[in-house]
């Protein structure tokens, strides 16, 4: 028998600056050598239990504790954060923000330089712990010069050097394009494997921690454990869509079509289900084409490119030749791996670049000679963390600040900001501070800032990175009321649940060159095109695949616009009561 090398009991925590208790009664056991899952949607207590497991409750995060936590038979009380760093280490989300070093060697020592190790034996441990995740042929590399799932790899190896028993993950698919997060599931698989280390993971794509084995998934919302059960238990229930946790798709796809799923079948991977009636019922719904799509009709270009290439000095060329045309009130996708050049072309979309070859047209506006203020009258440009574009403390002055940089006079911005707010669901919180708003708020907040200045399109980075289920839903139903007002939108995205849910077209970029243009549905049916763009087959084409259904890409074509149609009766239901 395993031995348990965390344990809660009758565990509760109250912040100082809170009225109610975040946790509530935890009671849970992990062993050595386990990997779980904790899922739950945004404020179900998540990470207040993730910061009890690593020390910064409560050395970093006051509050009142009661109950016990132990880390190997340990109480937690009588620990000091030092010691607890030495059983349990944390991969941030943002793994910008966990790195100290210059080069990859610098920074996976840095724990071992505080702790005086002599230089020979420090270089042996960097060596090893880099060999763990497959970066020792970088040790002399720039951080600055990795790629998103590089980065992660270092992260990891700076926490492994120290040879602790325990590794939180904290969502560590956020930033990373599909490809790489599934090669970032299998690395961590192979590290547990290998090594026997407990792994905790906490992440909100949960359909890409289903691409390796799971021993348990612990569900959480409002502070207390709602299940502790195995990955099949939870996938046959209905616990993921009652706590808005989204449901795999291929999952999704089998009760639609009126398949019954038990927890004693192998749920977890589209390969292993075995089940002879599910491909008669997955037939007959393909064959009764559910959908009613309807011909998308063009409207009026309002952003053309046109064999646009850029370099900058001395280097050779990171957009090649892109050429495509955006519509008023659409909505579209920008995929690709990390580094295909979404970035660079979303700069010299919103002019902070200019390109070296082509034209940029908005509208039948030559925009070359657009200064950075006439660009941003064109198009907004919505960063992903919403707090790096405040500079106001108040709702009001913050959506307010664009225009009075335009001096427009005081009862035109006063008219416009409120009816902005009053759009972006902020109206009733316009007197108060942006810290008081919650991650939600401030992301419709940045969006409004933008949106005041009225722009023909809007162009936002990861738009819905980190958020939960409910929060993703919400912010994309609004989006999509905003394009009924004629706006454009372009998502930068790794997220291809988003892609398929929510856009008809989707750009797909690979080392600066336009791989397609094409459906989210052609595009994740298309192996080839998948393999090259770094991106990730859909499910549901596995599934159509495994069950043999004819023409998989209509299948999965079908089920996403089934699927948009369910929601849009769900979203009208809502708004009746």
């Amino acid at each position: 028998m395993r031995k348990p090398v965390i344990e809660f009991q009758d565990f509760s925590f109250q912040y100082d600056s809170q009225s109610k208790p975040t946790l509530h009664n935890i009671n849970l056991t992990i062993h050595e050598g386990e990997k779980v899952c904790i899922v739950g949607p945004s404020g179900s207590g998540k990470s207040t239990l993730v910061h009890c497991l690593n020390g910064l409750v409560p050395f970093a995060y006051k509050g009142e504790i009661s109950g016990n936590l132990k880390i190997n038979a340990k109480e937690t009380r009588e620990l000091d954060l030092f010691s607890i760093s030495q059983t349990v280490g944390t991969v941030l989300q943002d793994t910008d923000g966990q790195f100290i070093g210059l080069t990859v060697a610098e920074d996976i020592a840095f724990s071992l330089e505080n702790n005086a190790v002599p230089l020979r034996e420090m270089k042996d441990h960097v060596q090893k712990a880099a060999e763990l995740v497959q970066m020792s042929s970088h040790l002399n590399a720039r951080i600055h010069e990795l790629s998103g799932g590089q980065k992660q790899r270092v992260a990891l190896a700076g926490v492994l050097v120290n040879d602790i028993e325990v590794v939180l993950f904290d969502e560590p698919l956020a930033n990373l394009d599909p490809a790489s997060g599934k090669k970032t599931m299998a690395l961590i698989d192979k590290l547990q494997k290998e090594s026997n280390k407990t792994i905790i993971i906490v992440e909100h794509r949960f359909e890409d921690v289903l691409s390796q084995p799971l021993d348990r998934i612990i569900l959480m919302n409002h502070g207390q454990i709602i299940a502790d059960v195995k990955p099949n238990e939870v996938l046959a229930g209905p616990l993921l869509a009652e706590n808005w946790i989204r449901e795999p798709l291929y999952i999704k796809a089998l009760k639609y079509a009126g398949c019954e799923l038990t927890k004693e079948m192998a749920l977890t991977n589209v390969e292993e289900l075995v089940k002879e009636a599910f491909q008669e019922k997955l037939a007959n719904w393909h064959a009764s084409d559910h959908s009613t799509t309807q011909k998308v009709h063009e409207t009026e270009s309002v952003l053309s490119l046109e064999n646009i290439s850029f370099h900058y000095p001395n280097k050779t060329n990171i957009i090649k030749s892109v050429s495509f045309k955006l519509h008023k009130g659409e909505m579209i996708s920008l995929v690709g791996a990390n580094g295909a050049g979404k970035s660079t072309l979303s700069s010299l979309i919103c002019g902070f670049e200019k390109p070296n070859e082509g034209i940029i047209y908005f509208g039948n506006i030559d925009a070359k000679k657009d200064s950075i203020k006439e660009r941003a009258q064109r198009v907004g440009f919505v960063l992903q963390n919403p707090n790096h574009m405040f500079s106001k403390q108040i709702v009001f002055e913050e959506v307010a600040f664009g225009l009075a940089q335009k001096n427009v006079s005081e009862a035109e911005l006063k008219a416009r900001v409120e009816d902005t707010l009053k759009v972006c669901g902020l109206y009733p919180f316009r007197n108060w501070p942006i810290s008081a708003l919650s991650y939600g708020q401030k992301k419709r907040l940045s969006i409004a800032t933008i949106l005041v200045m009225e722009p023909a399109i809007m162009l936002l980075d990861e738009p819905t990175a980190g958020q939960d289920y409910k929060h993703t839903t919400e912010l994309m139903t609004f989006l999509e009321e905003l394009t009924k007002n004629g706006i454009a939108i372009i998502l930068i995205t790794h997220d291809m649940h988003l892609m398929t849910e929510y856009t008809n077209r989707a750009i797909v970029l690979s080392s600066g060159e336009i791989l397609a243009d094409d459906s989210p549905a052609h595009i994740l049916s298309n192996p080839e095109l998948i393999k090259e763009a770094n991106l990730k087959e859909s499910s549901l084409y596995e599934l159509a695949k495994h069950y043999n259904v004819s023409d998989p890409s209509h299948f999965v074509e079908q089920f996403i616009q089934y699927d948009r149609e369910v929601r849009a009766s769900e979203q009208r239901t809502t708004e009746l009561y």
